[in-house]
């Protein structure tokens, strides 16, 4: 359900959904959540906003490692306290389900980066992060024999992050 043309609402929306999620969000999460996979607000639109939120107090911006999180401010809930009817009762409700089944995912993806590419003699090298807001919490590098190998790990990290930082956490602290 897009609200078209109406700035102060898509406002409220945006501020709705970081009060839901309760923890920071990258641009790019915040646009896939409210753009991309919903269509609550259009992309563009979107983009300006987060800005517009930025500059009118009621976000802010944490620098991270790899990308800026925005969280929302005292001044935004305020605001959202205030305002929040003005979101259709039918929207809101959409948003709290989708977060209710969502939150976890959208922060692993978050926190969970991963990359890989090609070296000079043909084998590949792939690069697994988890993030936290200052620093990172684990950073490994395989070199491994071929793309194929490469692709399969990038596409595991996601899943498989919290769990091989528990193990590597547990075997080197024991």
């Amino acid at each position: 359900m897009q609200i078209k043309g109406e700035t102060s609402v898509n406002k409220l929306i945006l501020l709705f959904v970081f009060d839901k999620m309760e923890s920071p969000l990258s641009e790019r999460t915040l646009l896939d959540i409210c753009s991309s996979s919903n269509g609550w607000i259009n992309y563009m639109d979107c983009v300006v906003l987060i800005q517009k939120l930025l500059g009118d107090g009621f976000i802010c911006a944490i620098p991270g490692v790899e990308e800026t999180l925005f969280t929302i401010t005292p001044e935004g809930r305020e605001t959202l306290a205030n305002f929040y009817i003005n979101i259709p009762l039918s929207l809101r409700e959409e948003i709290s389900r989708f977060v209710k089944n969502n939150s976890s995912k959208l922060r692993t993806r978050q926190e969970c980066k991963a990359d890989y590419y090609q070296n000079k003699d043909g084998t590949y090298t792939v690069f697994l992060k988890i993030l936290a807001p200052v620093q990172p919490m684990l950073e490994l590098k395989f070199v491994v024999p071929d793309k194929k190998t490469a692709n399969t790990i990038y596409k595991k990290w996601e899943d498989k992050a919290s769990e091989l930082y528990s193990v590597v956490y547990e075997t080197l602290v024991d």
